[in-house]
């Protein structure tokens, strides 16, 4: 029997509705959010090198290092060695400000002495331990400066990050079996619980620096105005009945979490350095337990409800927290305030990215910083060669694609799947009120979840390239393209896909 034209009307009319239906939701979920408002900061700007010379002079120089051979450098190499020391001696012995000359000179000889380390792979032994020292009593120097000012700042960035980017173009240098995994550096004393881990003493209270392995741990990294080397901040607990550590930490994805320790590892990691408060602390000398009770007040505050990831980067307000804000947050309700020196970003195309991902607050305290609080002493480090290669790479395709921001290109992301990111950020919104996790972060709004996904597959896109650049320098050269060298052939890399 054949349906009824009034039959076939309506179904037409029910289809057409259903239709534009559809269509009138597409469009209504196709409307734009507001864009994030330009970030001024007239008052401050980023930290810039501008020595593209001087690296290439330090390159030539590392080549006929090679040439020459570790025979023929060994005096050159105990007579810069020895220089070195002395001054060392000398600045242990003195009270001295930022500007220094005699700071002048240790960075000057630290960089001139680092392409004959980098040629003479069985001096590495040599190198760490000078490394070590630097870093140490450079932040001992440190205990007396005003960390907010820009000498102090600027000092300890070029000394600190300075000598640890010389070491570890050599460690890039040296066959991987000669690179150490580990490297203790202060065995600073504490009275918490503790437990051994990786042969390392691990104490309720310290702090866990680390780099993770996506692109977003990459722009948290290089985007500030003191690029770095980390991502990452988790707070240890030690129960002192068990002596099983917990690590605390924020994650994007979930908020603030407890992890294990196997667990803290498995979540990819391309660094990691251990950080403990310095004894001699005021607030620990009238409590040397303080630590623990920090990381006590922090584990229990998580346990007892859910407390969502920072977008914003707000230091100030513990509502919500971002990983650095789970240590300071906790330190800071013992009276005691770590990032003695604030972070900044201050570059307005680095500032407009971060906006794009939610951020709002541009004082704030980033990971890399964290390293440079004369209050801290770095207990011991963990990378190896492959990672550590990785880590550099990363790094050198963020800074090409943040050059490119600072020139004005926005963050971009595909406008016609907004509708559909919408629905998955609604659906994520019914899994957090359940408890659960959903595709979309918990306060990362839809927009700012395609643009994260576009800039990770741009940035694995780039690294792609940079990776085939950087073999294809090996092969002609004989060596690891330097860190300087890989900044140029991700901006070449750039320039290709741009086309």
């Amino acid at each position: 029997m054949k349906p009824s034209g009034l039959g076939s009307s309506r179904c037409h009319r029910i289809l057409l509705s259903s239709v534009l239906s559809v269509a009138v939701l597409y469009l209504l979920l196709l409307i734009p959010e507001a864009e994030p408002l330009p970030v001024k900061r007239a008052d401050k700007k980023p930290f810039t090198w501008n020595q593209d010379a001087f690296w290439s002079v330090l390159e030539q120089q590392f080549k006929e290092a090679r040439a020459a051979g570790c025979d023929t450098l060994a005096a050159g190499i105990d007579a810069s060695f020895a220089r070195i020391q002395r001054l060392l001696d000398e600045i242990a012995l003195d009270s001295l400000d930022p500007d220094s000359s005699k700071l002048d000179l240790l960075e000057t000889n630290l960089f001139e002495f680092a392409p004959r380390m980098a040629a003479c792979e069985k001096r590495l032994a040599d190198y760490i331990p000078l490394f070590m020292r630097v870093r140490a009593d450079v932040k001992k120097q440190s205990q007396r400066w005003d960390m907010n000012s820009i000498a102090a700042r600027q000092r300890i960035y070029r000394l600190l990050y300075g000598s640890r980017a010389a070491l570890e173009e050599a460690m890039l240098q040296a066959p991987p079996d000669s690179v150490p995994a580990l490297v203790l550096n202060h065995a600073e004393a504490a009275q918490t619980p503790s437990t051994n881990i990786l042969g390392v003493a691990l104490h309720s209270g310290d702090m866990l620096v680390s780099r993770g392995g996506a692109a977003t741990s990459a722009l948290i990294a290089r985007g500030n105005d003191y690029p770095g080397n980390f991502s990452h901040v988790a707070l240890v607990h030690v129960d002192e009945t068990t002596r099983i550590p917990s690590i605390i930490e924020a994650h994007i994805e979930k908020g603030v979490t407890i992890a294990s320790w196997q667990e803290y590892l498995r979540d990819k990691k391309l660094r990691v350095m251990l950080l403990r408060l310095r004894a001699d602390l005021p607030q620990l000398k009238a409590d040397p337990i303080l630590p623990h009770k920090a990381a006590s007040a922090a584990l229990r505050e998580a346990r007892k409800r859910h407390i969502p990831y920072d977008f914003e980067m707000n230091y100030r307000d513990p509502h919500k927290l971002f990983c650095s804000e789970v240590a300071s947050a906790a330190y800071h309700s013992f009276g005691l305030t770590l990032w003695t020196g604030v972070s900044h970003i201050s570059s307005p195309g680095v500032a407009s990215w971060l906006a794009a991902f939610g951020v709002k607050h541009f004082e704030t305290q980033e990971p890399s910083d964290l390293e440079y609080d004369p209050q801290l002493m770095v207990v011991a480090e963990w990378r190896n060669p492959e990672t550590l290669f990785k880590d550099h790479a990363d790094n050198a395709v963020i800074d090409a694609m943040l050059a490119g921001a600072d020139q004005g290109e926005r963050l971009d992301h595909p406008w016609h799947l907004l509708p559909l990111a919408r629905l998955a950020k609604a659906y994520s919104v019914v899994l957090n009120l359940l408890g659960g996790v959903g595709p979309i972060p918990e306060g990362m709004s839809a927009t700012a979840a395609l643009r994260n996904k576009r800039f990770s597959r741009r940035h694995a896109a780039l690294n792609a390239r940079l990776l085939e650049l950087a073999a294809e320098f090996k092969r002609q050269n004989g060596y690891t393209a330097p860190y300087w060298e890989l900044v140029k052939r991700a901006r070449q890399a750039k320039l290709e896909t741009d086309r």
